[in-house]
């Protein structure tokens, strides 16, 4: 049995969290994008998929159909 006391979640409304959100964006730093080429596909290799995967995937209405 452990000791430790686990602090009870905060109250902070979606409000306060919207508004402390809004304060930090001008914080955040959006890098410069990059033009990146396509890769080759002889360089895709060691790349396998399970057929059980590949099945769920297939079945999955947004991927399959």
């Amino acid at each position: 049995m452990s000791n430790t006391i686990v602090p009870p979640e905060s109250e902070m409304s979606l409000a306060e969290l919207r508004g402390d959100c809004a304060r930090m964006a001008p914080h955040w730093v959006v890098p410069a994008k990059t033009a990146t080429k396509p890769v080759e596909p002889s360089r895709i290799h060691g790349v396998t998929v399970p057929p059980s995967s590949a099945r769920l995937i297939d079945a999955m209405s947004d991927y399959g159909d």
